[in-house]
């Protein structure tokens, strides 16, 4: 048996994310996004809850295109508080508009994204000490605040950090793990 991170152990799915997409760095702008979305939902939950219903997020968020979520209007944020495949949190479907309007005018005030996101790390991902990880950070409160002045809601430094974990610009696999450095 590969000896993985004590979380990802107990699940099939849970294994499958830590082994092929958690800490892997992601270089897509809208990906990248999209993974912030996620973590935005997850506060006060599980991540194996939103692995579960990561694929309806993406049927009723257009694919997580931030050009169609930022015409949502308030039709479509009471279909989706009806839909029992997601979370129904209307302040986090509210963010999740917003934060589409938000990555727009990034986009179109000539920021990128994925530029935007990868320039607080030099381009490369921080490594952890595999063996402490934190829940926050100065780095993910300092994101934090550039996503909120942006525009951004549901980005506090807590959802930052898992969010940095996820998307590879922090690499915090513990040092029993088989990806441990691997990148």
């Amino acid at each position: 048996m590969t000896d993985r991170c004590p979380w990802a152990m107990s699940d099939p799915q849970m294994r499958a994310y830590h082994d092929t997409e958690w800490g892997v760095p992601e270089r897509d702008g809208r990906a990248l996004w999209e993974k912030l979305q996620l973590d935005g939902f997850q506060a006060g939950l599980s991540w194996s809850t939103i692995l579960k219903k990561r694929d309806a997020f993406r049927e009723v968020f257009a694919g997580f295109d931030p050009e169609i979520v930022a015409r949502f209007g308030e039709a479509d944020v009471e279909r989706l508080l009806g839909d029992a495949r997601i979370i129904r949190s209307r302040s986090k479907i509210a963010a999740t508009i917003g934060n589409a309007r938000a990555y727009l005018a990034m986009r179109d005030a000539g920021e990128d994204f994925a530029d935007f996101c990868w320039g607080f790390v030099g381009g490369e991902p921080l490594r952890g000490d595999g063996v402490h990880v934190p829940a926050r950070t100065p780095l993910s409160e300092e994101i934090s605040r550039a996503l909120k002045w942006r525009g951004f809601k549901f980005v506090g430094p807590v959802i930052v950090y898992a969010w940095m974990q996820a998307c590879g610009l922090v690499d915090d696999h513990l040092a029993g793990c088989w990806r441990f450095r691997a990148g």
